[in-house]
């Protein structure tokens, strides 16, 4: 099995005390950065697969996904001397009066691990703190609010129509949470919606294309 293989393998199946040791031992070897981080990636899309196909859970896919975060930290400083390209900015977080983070950070995981730089601004995070996160990330591709609970749906509608009235216009709105629908998606005026992470890392990847 080449090093490239082994990479994806030990991704896909969450060993996550391994990884840094054989992203660093690529590296040492002269690998490509970039085709290390791409071996990730798709191993990130066969969890993501393997997901929606209800063959793995949310567990699994949180082990792959901290498994790649570990391996793209070993990455990064040869990524940024490489000027490797990325999807573009997400700036995500839970809307004002919910706290919960689960499945907002599992998102922003697989965001991050589809290729784009993520701005996580955590739990009960209000329409003040977006904007001013938009403002000076003028060139965000994709802004991300979370919801679990049926209470919070208000505050994300409001918090919605301030981030669509924002003046910075670069980035696509998709939302989340047990309780969304589609119908409230339209309602709220939000460019995407999907139910599980791995489908928001691909509406956010087909958006921002």
């Amino acid at each position: 099995m080449s090093k490239i293989d082994e990479i994806k393998q030990t991704v896909e199946t969450g060993k996550s005390k391994l990884i840094e040791g054989l992203v660093a031992d690529a590296l040492a070897e002269g690998l490509d950065p970039t085709k290390i981080l791409n071996s990730m990636i798709d191993a990130m899309a066969v969890i993501g697969e393997k997901f929606q196909k209800a063959e793995v859970f949310v567990p699994e896919m949180l082990v792959a996904a901290r498994t790649m975060k570990k391996g793209v930290e070993v990455l990064k400083p040869k990524l940024a001397a490489g000027a490797s390209t990325s999807l573009g900015k997400c700036i995500i977080g839970t809307v004002h009066g919910d706290l919960h983070d689960i499945g907002k950070n599992l998102v922003a995981l697989m965001i991050e691990s589809a290729g784009f730089e993520v701005i996580d601004l955590g739990v009960d995070v209000t329409a003040e703190t977006f904007l001013n996160s938009i403002k000076a990330n003028p060139d965000v591709k994709v802004v991300a609010l979370s919801c679990l609970l049926t209470t919070t749906m208000p505050s994300l509608k409001e918090i919605a129509a301030a981030v669509k009235g924002s003046p910075v216009k670069s980035f696509k709105l998709i939302i989340g949470g047990a309780p969304i629908t589609q119908d409230f998606a339209n309602q709220v005026g939000a460019d995407g919606f999907t139910t599980d992470a791995a489908g928001a890392a691909q509406l956010a990847k087909k958006l921002a294309s």
